[in-house]
């Protein structure tokens, strides 16, 4: 049913207006403990195995309902973190959030390709802001449904925000949502915030990692696991670089990976199966390089549970998606998550090891 009213009304309407009135209609919904009932019964069902937490041999600091998240990108002011539970996602990414509410760049930015099932993107950090979001997100942990949600904030600096004042931004962003959120993303990869890419460069990312570490502990009065989010169209040997700044810091992993500019278009950066193949060799790289015991959130191009598999094989921890949620509809991240669970018992010790 999903696929002919995508073909034949969802891809006649503009991808942002799309965007926003499913995030629009997903948070009116969630309002309403019935409807999220009948979202996770019709297509959001969790598996009755879950990712193991890290105190019993899995990455994160408890138990996840699933190794598919959301990812950045699709709810990037908190407004709908329930209804992304109900619909089945194991973890929900929000952001990106900026320090400062911003409008983002101009439209049109955002665009299908359905012969590809691809999205490209020129979205610029459009946001309210993170004291907005952590309204949000305080609100969400005010009653036990919302507090057993594994969260994580995607945190990037303000466009009109020089480069060597970057790490104030990602404090600003930190101080206000670290409190209410299971992990943090640094995003210093996105193509769509100018000279945001510069700051992967380690003499700066690792000034700006110490910095987010240090005030999410003082904001949440707990460790809160730091990630880095990084681009896929860095050299072998930067990828290496920030492997290493990573253990030598202690931080929690790394999200692999980011949008691609390695295509025709004039701007912005481009998601789906294009990316899948560079993702997995970044994730193989990234685990031989780091070990065993960093997280790693493999994304980028996953349609399928087998397409999931290859990620975690190749050395993930968990993977998330967004572009195929697109293309596939309410329906997929429950369906993987609960194919996925199917072989969790045979196939997590593989992981495991395997790495």
């Amino acid at each position: 049913m999903y696929q002919f009213i995508f073909r034949h009304l969802i891809v006649r309407t503009d991808a942002e207006t799309a965007h926003e009135h499913t995030v629009k209609a997903l948070s009116l919904a969630q309002r309403f403990p019935v409807v999220l009932s009948v979202i996770r019964n019709l297509w959001g069902r969790k598996a009755p195995s879950q990712v193991p937490a890290r105190k019993d041999g899995g990455p994160l600091p408890r138990a996840v309902p699933g190794v598919l998240g959301l990812a950045a990108g699709m709810d990037k002011n908190a407004m709908a973190i329930e209804a992304w539970d109900a619909l089945g996602f194991g973890f929900v990414e929000i952001g990106t959030v900026t320090p400062y509410g911003q409008s983002g760049n101009e439209k049109p930015r955002l665009w299908r390709l359905p012969d590809t099932r691809e999205v490209r993107n020129a979205m610029g950090f459009n946001n309210l802001g993170s004291r907005f979001v952590a309204s949000r997100l305080r609100r969400l942990r005010s009653h036990p449904r919302g507090r057993r949600i594994i969260v994580g904030a995607n945190i990037g600096k303000n466009k009109n925000t020089p480069e060597e004042d970057a790490i104030r931004d990602y404090v600003m962003a930190t101080k206000d949502v670290a409190r209410w959120v299971d992990y943090l993303v640094i995003n210093v990869s996105s193509p769509n915030t100018p000279g945001l890419r510069n700051l992967q460069d380690v003499s700066q990312l690792e000034a700006i990692a110490v910095a987010v570490r240090e005030q999410a502990r003082v904001s949440a009065r707990r460790e809160v696991p730091v990630l880095v989010k990084i681009a896929p169209d860095l050299a072998d040997e930067d990828i290496e670089d920030i492997a290493d700044m990573v253990s030598r810091l202690g931080l929690s992993g790394l999200v692999a990976t980011n949008t691609t500019i390695n295509h025709a278009f004039e701007t912005g950066g481009l998601s789906g199966p294009c990316l899948r193949p560079r993702a997995e060799e970044i994730i193989r790289r990234l685990r031989k390089r780091l070990g065993p015991d960093p997280i790693i959130i493999g994304v980028g191009g996953i349609e399928t549970a087998e397409d999931a598999r290859r990620f975690l094989t190749s050395g993930a921890d968990l993977v998330q998606g967004l572009t195929s949620f697109v293309y596939q509809g309410p329906a997929w991240p429950g369906r993987i998550n609960r194919e996925i669970a199917q072989d969790t018992k045979r196939y997590w010790p593989v992981l495991r090891v395997a790495v």
